[in-house]
């Protein structure tokens, strides 16, 4: 472990100006290079105090356009339109790249990298994504991935994902103005003994039909006694 200055908030980590222990990996490949930190010797430790009121002020300045962003788009809905297989399944993946492509189409501007996606997006259905504007400011935008704007709207209003016989359906009801009555479903306790019902009723025709040609051969053969 080595000791680094913090130069802005790190979620999970600590606030600007403190001094915290990271795997040395971590600050090699995240910290540093981005400016995110500095190594906690002497030299810099008299640095960063000499510039404490000019990263604090730099700081604020930020998170107030920060803010003033997060207004417009906390709690956002965007549509991303893929194509997918019957089960849900995208031909593809949605990714950070294109949730800022999304919130752009829809008039804000963030960046890339500024998207939190822990992995990319692979079936239909709504996703809530982290968009981190400013260390200290971190808000939600609802990710609507469907293969039509039609279904996108479908799936907004059921808030869930509607694969194709419950688009369908709905594609039905809205042509002919009248709700299509489902089937009543089974329940588990009565499936079972529907089967076994089933079952014996076709046992039963299955005697039925093998009785009759015995019966049949056995009247001709009375006959020929005769």
């Amino acid at each position: 472990m080595i000791e680094v200055i913090l130069l802005e908030r790190i979620e999970r980590l600590g606030l600007m100006g403190q001094v915290v222990k990271v795997r040395p990996g971590f600050a090699r490949n995240f910290l540093l290079p981005q400016n995110k930190a500095l190594r906690a010797t002497k030299a810099n430790l008299e640095q960063f105090e000499k510039q404490r009121a000019i990263l604090e002020a730099k700081n604020a300045s930020d998170r107030s356009k920060a803010e003033a962003v997060a207004t417009k788009i906390d709690s956002l809905k965007v549509v991303v339109i893929r194509q997918a297989s019957e089960m849900g399944q995208l031909f593809g993946s949605v990714n950070a790249r294109d949730v800022a492509d999304a919130v752009h189409e829809a008039g804000h501007t963030i960046e890339r990298t500024q998207v939190q996606i822990d992995s990319p997006i692979k079936v239909l259905g709504l996703f809530p994504v982290k968009v981190k504007l400013h260390p200290e400011v971190i808000v939600k935008v609802t990710v609507n991935v469907a293969r039509s704007q039609a279904e996108a709207l479908l799936q907004a209003e059921k808030g869930a994902a509607i694969l194709k016989a419950a688009t369908e359906k709905a594609q039905v009801e809205a042509a002919f103005e009248a709700p299509v009555e489902a089937p009543p479903a089974e329940t588990e306790a009565a499936t079972p003994v529907k089967k076994a019902k089933k079952a014996k009723k076709e046992a039963a025709v299955d005697q039925e039909e093998t009785a009759a040609p015995k019966a049949k051969k056995a009247r001709t053969k009375k006959t020929a006694e005769e």
